[in-house]
């Protein structure tokens, strides 16, 4: 069957996990710096208007990761992403993913969003196929580095013409749900673009390009 490729943040979530995991980081008093919310506030802001470097936000967003190693880290995002992702999760996304895997299809998520943060997520909604930003480690701790080509913007597309090479697959019959003008370069090469809780922006593209849009509630 063809591929069923989503977006993970405001499409399956009815949130921004990158966000709130840094916000997980000061509860859990890893961060302790007041300022450092107000950042990434700004930096998210940036990317709404498609102008965020990626390399800055993940090397903010790692730094008070610094003296952890890779396991600790997993471990962290994992009670992190049932105590406050799950409860995020679309039902209709739950319901959609489900209906999507009976039928035989393969499902991917593709995420501007560290991988180790989207794995986890995906390990919940029971997603095996995960393209997401990919980080250098040294010693078996994260160096604040982007490992490779980030799945951010064109450079999704990139990723995913990479994955669909070396896995055998084709992007004949494919959907691809996105919320984010962020992804527009993705949405225009599959043939079953899904406009899915979409920005203002995405949706005026959306309702102009004929595009079926969907607007999941909590």
């Amino acid at each position: 069957m063809a591929l069923r490729i989503f977006d993970l943040d405001e499409t399956l979530t009815c949130c921004d996990t990158s966000s709130l995991f840094c916000e997980y980081m000061k509860d859990t008093g890893l961060v302790t710096d007041p300022g450092f919310i107000v950042e990434e506030e700004r930096l998210m802001a940036l990317y709404a208007e498609r102008k965020m470097s990626v390399h800055e936000y993940i090397a903010f967003q790692v730094k008070p990761l610094a003296d952890m190693d890779v396991a600790d880290i997993d471990h962290l995002t994992e009670s992190f992403v049932a105590e406050v992702i799950v409860p995020k999760v679309y039902p209709q996304a739950k319901a959609l993913l489900s209906e999507l895997r009976s039928a035989g299809h393969r499902l991917v998520i593709v995420s501007a969003t560290a991988a180790f943060i989207v794995r986890a997520v995906a390990k919940q909604l029971g997603v095996e196929d995960v393209l997401a930003i990919d980080l250098v480690t040294e010693n078996n701790r994260y160096t604040g580095e982007v490992d490779g080509v980030p799945t951010y913007q064109e450079g999704k597309v990139t990723r995913l013409n990479a994955w669909l090479k070396s896995e055998g697959e084709t992007l004949n019959g494919a959907a691809f749900y996105s919320d984010s003008m962020n992804d527009l370069p993705l949405l225009e090469i599959v043939e079953q673009p899904v406009a899915t809780n979409p920005d203002p922006r995405l949706a005026v593209i959306a309702e102009a390009r004929n595009w079926p849009q969907l607007n999941w509630t909590i």
